[in-house]
């Protein structure tokens, strides 16, 4: 199911174009355009599910997949192997936890230190 009034919905059909890195049958990954990290990008499921806090038993092993996949993705966008090298996922929850786009979406940041603050 798509939210025809979601950025993220138009970004996984080709509505809107975005910096591509990867994309399969239920997941959609592209850079984001305000980095916060020398690799950032996102990682969004072709599924409108609204965040974390709406995700289901019935969407675990959707989740699985975009977690499993983040560090691939990492490691051929650029980021070092572990353990000297490394990323950061990040998953803001409703509008108090900071999330902008009501399409749930993991955040794959790395690179270089500078960026990590804390």
């Amino acid at each position: 199911m798509h939210d025809p009034n979601c950025l993220f919905c138009k970004i996984t059909q080709g509505q809107i174009p975005s910096r591509k890195v990867y994309e399969d049958e239920a997941v959609f990954a592209f850079h984001d355009i305000r980095p916060s990290a020398p690799v950032h990008f996102l990682i969004v499921p072709k599924l409108h599910v609204p965040s974390m806090a709406q995700a289901t038993d019935e969407h675990a092993a959707l989740i699985g997949r975009m977690m499993v996949l983040a560090p691939k993705l990492a490691l051929q966008e650029g980021c070092n192997p572990y353990p000297d090298g490394g990323f950061r996922i990040v998953v803001n929850t409703g509008t108090e936890g900071g999330q902008e786009v009501h399409h749930l979406h993991l955040h794959v940041m790395g690179g270089p230190r500078p960026w990590l603050r804390g």
